[in-house]
């Protein structure tokens, strides 16, 4: 039975849950109302998240308890609030220290990708900072506002690309919204599988593989400069956000990992999140890291029997209160199983692996497709 230490950690757990859930949301839904509130958000709520994670980024000698990995840490952004570099042949990547996306300078103009509302006009001074030319595309990665929710900031005229999924799901919303302007601008191309972005004298390759984080979710490939953009899979040098960065299809979270490796020539990853740029090696860290996570998920669920839970009880009036302990049950034998290995590697590892338990062990128990890939089928309540 959970003992009240690990239900004290189970509380903080839950409590820094909310917390990040609130960073990594509150500027997209502040954004997404009509743009004055734009000034509020820059020199309010999104300034302070951001440079609190400036701060942690920096020169901060307050820890915990597990001092943070150096690979979890990034560059330092500037007073201005964001930072824009040069991947290379005139590819730049832009961070704010907790969203980052990537735009393409051609000789016809600008491929813009993403547009996070925590950059908002950041993200276009960004843009001007190294080029005059016009943006002329702009790609959504997938559906999610945390990413695409500022694309109204942009020119009217400029030619919106997204997978099949992703339009649905913002025609979807705009039919419900009761101020169209709060949904993102509907994308005027769309593909099923894969669609090749030629201008002037770059490349951009968008591929889509089945659902992974959510439906409608791309594979975006420069293949001049070697860098792949695959939004809410990787987190370079953390574990994901919560619950396998809330994924929609947890089978298909993991095969992303395989398809990256496998299919595309990189060395350089812009995953979407937190304090820097990925590399091909951080792509391979996560793999182990999920692997890992799938065999302790797999071993939680095979030692703790619903039965003994509910024995442990010893009253069956409340049936979501034995549900409850058995989920609290299995969560922890996988966290004990997984975590010693991880918590000095990737940043996050005591915050959020029981969540990443949770996803990954009831996957284990519905999902025909992880039970396949398991070969086993003995993941009931019992």
């Amino acid at each position: 039975m959970i003992n009240e230490s690990t239900k004290r950690n189970g509380m903080l757990n839950r409590a820094a849950l909310v917390v990040l859930i609130l960073i990594f949301s509150a500027s997209a839904i502040l954004l997404l109302s009509p743009l004055k509130a734009l000034a509020f958000d820059e020199e309010g709520y999104i300034k302070f998240i951001v440079s609190k994670v400036n701060e942690s980024n920096g020169n901060n000698n307050n820890t915990n308890e597990v001092q943070l990995p150096e690979t979890a840490k990034g560059p330092a952004i500037p007073p201005k609030g964001y930072l824009v570099e040069e991947i290379r042949d005139h590819l730049y990547w832009v961070t704010d220290g907790s969203y980052n996306t990537m735009f393409l300078v051609t000789n016809k103009g600008v491929v813009a990708i993403d547009a996070p509302p925590s950059l908002g006009q950041k993200y276009l001074r960004a843009i001007a900072e190294v080029t005059d030319k016009p943006v002329n595309y702009m790609i959504y990665s997938h559906a999610h506002i945390d990413h695409i929710g500022a694309a109204g900031l942009f020119p009217k005229n400029v030619t919106i690309i997204a997978q099949d999924e992703t339009a649905r799901e913002l025609q979807s919303a705009k039919a419900v919204a009761k101020n169209v302007t709060m949904v993102p601008p509907i994308p005027t191309i769309t593909f099923s599988k894969n669609y090749t972005l030629e201008i002037g004298n770059q490349t951009l390759k968008l591929d889509y593989y089945g659902t992974n984080h959510l439906p409608g979710n791309i594979f975006i490939y420069a293949p001049k400069q070697k860098v792949l953009m695959l939004v809410d899979i990787v987190f370079p040098g953390w574990v994901p956000f919560p619950y396998l960065a809330i994924a929609k299809d947890t089978a298909g979270f993991i095969n992303a990992h395989d398809i990256a490796l496998e299919k595309y020539d990189f060395d350089t990853l812009v995953g979407g999140h937190l304090t820097r740029l990925g590399t091909r090696n951080d792509v391979i860290v996560q793999k182990e890291f999920v692997t890992d996570l799938e065999n302790a998920a797999t071993k939680a669920n095979q030692e703790i029997l619903f039965s003994k839970v509910a024995q442990q009880v010893g009253h069956f009036d409340n049936p979501w209160l034995l549900f409850s302990n058995y989920i609290d049950a299995v969560n922890e034998k996988c966290t004990q199983t997984v975590l010693p290995k991880w918590e000095s590697r990737l940043g996050g590892a005591g915050v959020f692996m029981s969540t990443h338990c949770f996803s990954m062990s009831e996957a284990e128990r519905v999902d025909p497709t992880l039970q396949a890939l398991t070969q086993n089928s003995t993941f009931i309540y019992r």
